[in-house]
Parts: C-alpha cells; structure tokens; sequence
C-alpha cells in the first residue's frame, strides 16, 4: 500500500471518534479521510472516499456494527474493516469476524495496538489480541444454533412462556419442550434462567436489542 494509509472512523460517540481520529494521525503513515456516527453515513463516506481500513464501533443507532461491516463488503468485498468494541462476548466476536471484519478490538486500547493493528490489516493480516482470539476459540468450540434455536433463546430473554412461544411459531408446547431440550444441551445448561444468562454473557443476544436481534 503506497502513501499513508487512508481511514474512514465510524462511532456514535463524538468523544471517543475524537479520540481514535488523534491515535490514528498520531502516526504520519496514517490519515483520517472520512468521519461517521452511524452505518447510512459510514456507507455514504465509504462510496466517496474509498478508505483503505474502515474502524467501525460494534453497535451504532441505525443498526449494528455487524450489518454495517456486511453493508460495506456490499459495496466492496475488498474492503477492510476493524471492529473497536466495548463488548468482548464469544459470540459478538464470532459474527463480526463472520461477517468480514479483519480485526477485533476492545476500546481499552492504547494507540499503539491500534495503529499496529490497521498496519497489520493493511498488510492482508488479521491480527486478533490475545483475549479476543482465546474467546473465538471458545465460541468455535461450541455447536452452533440453528435459526429456530436462536429465536427461542431472543424469546426466553425477553420473557415468553412456552405457551407464548408456541403460539410464536404455531407449533404445540411439546414441539417447543423438545427445541428447548436440545437448545440446553447445546447450551450446557438445565434451564430456561441459565439458559438466558449464558445467552447474555456470551453475546448470544443483547438487552439493548433482544427483540431483533440477529
């Protein structure tokens, strides 16, 4: 990559975007071209600038940082994205590097692991910390849910009874006691409360957007 390495900042938090443009041209082999509060405006920089690495926040208003790192490989399947998070969950890990994120990493950083990381990725790595990467392994080690499983568990966090969840899906409470059976064992857990704790810990689903989230 000759030149400095040009980057596009998208985060919903004027400060802490204030913060990662000063860590980023700190470094004269970097530039911020571009600035976003939310994926509309990062898609729209994105078309015109055309950054070499985008930094993307995990959750943002519009819709989540995942979708938005899908949204960005829409428009270039080329492009580089590093997600920088506060959540450090298996699975939040897991779908955004599934997505097509290039990195992962923890607002905790300092500058230097951020400007080693986007020099990383503009090299064609995909440098991931060491805690990150021993929480993949950890959610790669586990089977993963189907599409039914996924939505039983969103409905238990948010509260639903069998009887609720059947009538969800229009299938019997049976058919729902037999999903959930599996879903535990999957889980490791023996019922619906631990079930629901470990979906909220590990990033399975979130409280801030447990009726959509995908």
């Amino acid at each position: 990559m000759n030149g400095a390495i040009r980057i596009l900042v998208v985060d919903d938090h004027p400060g802490f975007r204030a913060g990662l443009v000063a860590m980023v041209e700190s470094s004269d082999e970097m530039k911020v071209v571009a600035e976003a509060s939310d994926c509309a405006q990062a898609i729209d920089a994105f078309k015109r600038h055309r950054p070499d690495i985008t930094l993307m926040d995990l959750r943002l208003p519009d819709m989540s940082g995942v979708e938005g790192v899908m949204a960005l490989r829409a428009q270039d399947p080329q492009c580089r994205v590093i997600v920088i998070t506060t959540y450090d969950a298996d699975e939040d890990i897991y779908r955004a590097l599934q997505a097509g994120a290039k990195s992962y990493l923890l607002k905790e950083m300092t500058a230097e692991e951020l400007r080693s990381a986007i020099q990383a990725v503009a090299r064609g790595e995909t440098p991931l910390p060491a805690q990150v990467a021993q929480r993949l392994a950890s959610r790669l080690s586990r089977p993963a849910l189907t599409r039914r499983e996924f939505d039983m568990i969103r409905l238990i966090v948010r509260g639903f009874s069998n009887k609720e969840i059947a009538s969800e899906f229009g299938i019997t409470e049976d058919t729902v006691k037999g999903h959930l059976k599996h879903l535990f064992v999957k889980l490791g857990v023996k019922d619906r409360t631990q079930a629901a704790i470990m979906a909220l810990q590990q990033g399975i689903i979130h409280l801030w957007n447990a009726s959509t989230d995908r």
